[in-house]
C-alpha cells in the first residue's frame, strides 16, 4: 500500500492572477549609495500603484566607521 499523500496541481495563468491580487499597474523603484571618508549612506524606494491601491517605501540608513 502506498502511504504517500496525493498532490493536485493546476496551472494559472498571469491574468488569472492579476484579476485576484488586483494587479500592478505601475512599479518603480530606485537606490542610493555613497560613501565619503568614514560616512557611508545607502537609500532606496520604492512605489506601486494598482487599480486597488497605492503603496511606497522609502528606507535611508546612515554608517559612520
Amino acid at each position: 500500500m502506498n502511504s504517500a499523500s496525493r498532490i493536485a496541481t493546476t496551472e494559472i495563468h498571469d491574468a488569472d492572477l492579476d484579476s485576484i491580487s488586483g494587479g500592478v499597474a505601475v512599479a518603480a523603484t530606485s537606490g542610493l549609495h555613497l560613501e565619503a571618508g568614514p560616512l557611508v549612506v545607502c537609500a532606496d524606494g520604492d512605489a506601486f500603484v494598482s487599480p486597488k491601491d497605492i503603496a511606497a517605501n522609502l528606507n535611508a540608513d546612515v554608517f559612520v566607521g
